[in-house]
């Protein structure tokens, strides 16, 4: 499947590939087509290029790896700059917009060029593959119907355990699931927050390496947490989750 040739009609497509949300083979986590779309495009504006290269390479795409441009969009980028990286779409390519990690735009920068080409007329395709906050949530046992994901909590213990009753008392109140994340180093941390800021009666899951042969996912009210032995989260990608018991 090419996707990279000039098109009849004017202006190509922006493809939103999702990653991997760790190394293994691409072919047991993404669909057929993500794969060979992905393949087939020469332009990627992406999150970081190193992780982008790791990601492009396991593809085994078309073309050599050199040949293909590679345009960053980081938290660093200044917006005004983010106009300029829909060329290739605009002269009728196909343009991929890749994360580091799951699918762009969710926690990600890559709104800003989405909504970019909404501006510019060139049409959005958002590809199948993973997303860690929708498998988290799926795997929960919370509530799917009402959701927020917050990102990164703040660092410092105070501000943490503030934002942590904050996020408990409304999902007390309304029912509606509450998801964060943390940097893989700051894990544990973030974790005995949990267990010491929040109701016994709420709800806490924790997942872990999502779709890796090493993933583990629980879910309990945070007195049971405090009963049973905390998973090792230390260094592992993980995304946490406070909600009420679902009733039947």
């Amino acid at each position: 499947m090419s996707t990279d040739r000039p098109s009849a009609l004017g202006a190509g497509r922006l493809y939103l590939i999702p990653n991997l949300l760790g190394l293994m083979p691409p072919q047991e986590v993404l669909p057929q087509r993500t794969l060979a779309i992905a393949r087939g495009l020469t332009h990627f504006v992406v999150e970081t290029p190193k992780a982008a290269r790791v990601f492009l390479k396991a593809l085994a795409p078309d073309r050599p790896l050199q040949s293909l441009a590679l345009y960053e969009l980081s938290e660093h980028t200044p917006p005004h700059s983010v106009e300029a990286m829909l060329a290739p779409a605009l002269c009728g390519h196909g343009l991929g917009l890749l994360s580091d990690a799951g699918c762009p735009a969710i926690a990600d920068p890559g709104a800003l060029l989405v909504a970019a080409a909404h501006r510019a007329g060139v049409g959005v395709v958002p590809l199948v593959g993973p997303s860690a906050v929708l498998l988290a949530l799926m795997a929960s046992g919370m509530n799917g119907q009402a959701f927020a994901f917050h990102g990164y909590l703040p660092v410092k213990s105070a501000a943490r355990i503030h934002a942590l009753r904050a996020l408990d008392d409304v999902a007390a109140r309304s029912g509606a699931t509450q998801l964060f994340i943390e940097t893989p180093y700051r894990n544990e941390a973030l974790f005995a927050a949990v267990l010491s800021s929040c109701r016994p009666e709420s709800r806490f899951c924790v997942a872990i390496d999502l779709t890796l042969p090493s993933e583990e996912i629980a879910s309990c009210s945070i007195a049971s947490w405090r009963e049973r032995r905390a998973p090792a989260l230390a260094g592992r990608p993980a995304i946490f989750l406070l909600g009420r018991h679902h009733a039947i």
